[in-house]
């Protein structure tokens, strides 16, 4: 969601350099893009050999001069570092106890003493146009290589669908918490009504440490879908799968802005998180979702028990998905014609 703002910066300062500071995932991800000069990887949680921990981070962004750093995270991290690092200007939000550590303090806006729910797109956007961007707007965008390609291509075509469509990719997965999880039951179920339906070449698709999930998916079809389970796909080649398939069904996660990224039709289930956060004026997006008294709860773990426990994703039903799923699939068929 902080492409159309990389994007806005890189036409905006087109003769500056532009270094990304990011974990190692997101560079996979931006991979190809070209909206940065240099990329820095750093995973707070690791520590460094040469110069340990943000000090060592801070020391090592210091010797470059740098004339300006953007933030786009909320953590009182990133805002110590860029000041460890000396960086005369450093724009961010004011928020998390950071702001004596900023130059440019920008205001949140709050109700009740929360932040207020607010489009990811418009909030990262407005930290471009206090830089001097035209409103950068909520069109993402990515890049796969042509090798990725290829080797997704390789891969179904091992599995004997290279030539099937539709291609439909299934992400059960979540790594925000188990409360986000549809049932791997209705997965399972809405894959096979696929299949049969309309022939679809199934993939269940999953990143490191969701495996299980994805194989127990599998194990529960039985029409014939495909697990990218052994080796799971790296995030350049997941960008390729997305970008290849027809259709993405998913819960509200990740994968879902990738489909957007590269204009695939995507359903996602929203059980308790808030859809204001990550909304985007696109058009071949079906939220599924059902109203429930305790929610949006934003709890990574539900906290009821009994009949009631997860109910705001237990209220979707399989029904539910499939038509939303099938609506997108017969526009993608039209539009293929």
């Amino acid at each position: 969601m902080a492409s159309p703002v990389l994007r806005a910066l890189r036409e905006r300062f087109g003769r500056a350099k532009i270094i990304h500071l990011a974990r190692p995932i997101i560079n996979d991800l931006l991979e190809g893009c070209g909206w940065a000069d240099e990329v820095i990887t750093w995973e707070p949680k690791r520590k460094h050999r040469r110069g340990r921990g943000l000090l060592g981070l801070g020391s090592q962004l210091r010797r470059r001069r740098l004339d300006q750093a953007i933030l786009l995270t909320n953590s009182f991290r990133s805002a110590l570092v860029t000041r460890l690092a000396g960086i005369p200007s450093r724009v961010g939000y004011d928020r998390d106890g950071r702001g004596l550590l900023l130059t440019d303090r920008l205001p949140v806006t709050r109700v009740d003493g929360r932040v207020a729910v607010t489009r990811m797109v418009d909030y990262y956007g407005k930290l471009a146009e206090h830089v001097g961007c035209d409103p950068p707007g909520d069109r993402l965008e990515l890049v796969a290589s042509h090798e990725d390609d290829a080797a997704i291509e390789r891969r179904l075509a091992a599995l004997g669908v290279a030539d099937r469509r539709p291609l439909v990719v299934i992400c059960p997965g979540a790594s925000f918490g188990a409360s986000k999880l549809w049932l791997p039951e209705r997965f399972a179920e809405l894959g096979d009504l696929l299949i049969e339906k309309h022939g679809a070449a199934l993939i269940v698709s999953c990143a490191p440490g969701e495996e299980a999930i994805a194989r127990h998916i599998g194990g529960l079809m039985k029409r014939g879908g495909h697990v990218f389970d052994d080796p799971v796909t790296t995030m350049s080649e997941f960008k390729s799968l997305i970008r290849r398939c027809d259709l993405l069904v998913n819960n509200d996660t990740g994968p879902r802005h990738i489909a957007k990224a590269f204009n695939v039709p995507v359903v996602t289930v929203f059980g308790p998180t808030h859809q204001g956060w990550t909304d985007t004026e696109y058009p071949l997006e079906r939220k599924v979702a059902v109203a429930v008294e305790c929610g949006p709860c934003q709890k990574k773990a539900c906290p009821l028990e009994g009949p009631q426990r997860l109910c705001c994703m237990t209220g979707v039903t399989v029904e539910m998905v499939a038509a939303a799923s099938e609506e997108l699939l017969a526009g993608r068929q039209v539009e293929a014609t």
